[in-house]
């Protein structure tokens, strides 16, 4: 949806409002506020999405003038907060948002700012809680997300429980598919890291981390024209990482 539309929603769902209450102002009637509200957010949700994070304040701040206490617009400031590097006042909307609902994908992007802050532990129960709603659709990745907290916590064996569990509720999770073929590849299970590696390749694209593994698991399978390939693609895609400078002491 445009914002163009977007805008048109608002007035649009006042006018709704209006004429299901016999022409009485919308804005002194709960629906009416309510529709309002709605539109708000998703107009800032709207903008937050086209990279315009200070447009979306304006109606995420009339959406909270309407309904102080909403967990959607508390939600969305917090990811619009998050994306100026704003760190206290995102943390303190995902706090408020929370209050007023727990809800999994809140808790779910809770965790991840928590993550992105280093704050492992906080952001490990933020996702447990999140894990816990099993009716959830995005539960795989709420899982994936355990799992690399996990990691980042030194508790590989967890972390592989995790990454386990998200790909037995979607097959398809590519950052789940690469860390167990990463795991697997440490432990010298070189079979199951061949076959992640090739699910993951299969759907995702790929990285500096990917294309060293694979070039690793292919001289282990004694494939050397895939190790030559994966290793021009690293130099030309990612000359500059770690990667490529592993794998050229690798050589």
């Amino acid at each position: 949806m445009t914002l163009r539309a977007m805008l048109l929603l608002v007035f649009a769902s006042l006018l709704a409002a209006c004429v299901s209450t016999g022409h009485v102002d919308p804005m002194t009637t709960d629906q009416g506020r309510d529709a309002a509200r709605d539109a708000y957010i998703q107009l800032g949700i709207g903008y937050l999405q086209q990279g315009d994070s200070e447009r979306a304040k304006v109606p995420l701040k009339k959406a909270l003038e309407l309904d102080p206490s909403n967990a959607d617009a508390h939600a969305a400031l917090a990811l619009v907060f998050q994306s100026e590097i704003e760190p206290e006042l995102a943390d303190e909307h995902y706090r408020k948002a929370l209050s007023a609902r727990k809800d999994a994908r809140i808790l779910n992007n809770y965790g991840s700012f928590l993550f992105e802050q280093g704050r492992y532990k906080d952001a490990y129960e933020r996702f447990e809680e999140a894990a816990a709603d099993n009716l959830y659709p995005e539960r795989s990745r709420v899982f994936e997300n355990l799992g690399m907290t996990a990691l980042k916590m030194q508790q590989v064996p967890l972390a592989k429980q995790h990454f386990e569990k998200s790909l037995r509720l979607n097959r398809q999770q590519p950052l789940a598919l690469l860390e167990m073929a990463q795991l697997s590849f440490n432990e010298k299970q070189y079979v199951p890291a061949r076959d992640y590696y090739k699910r993951f390749s299969g759907i995702a694209p790929q990285n500096a981390r990917s294309l060293l593994l694979g070039s690793r698991l292919a001289r282990i399978f004694e494939d050397r024209d895939q190790a030559a390939t994966l290793g021009l693609q690293l130099k030309r895609l990612y000359p500059g990482t770690p990667e490529y400078q592993q794998y050229l002491s690798e050589q």
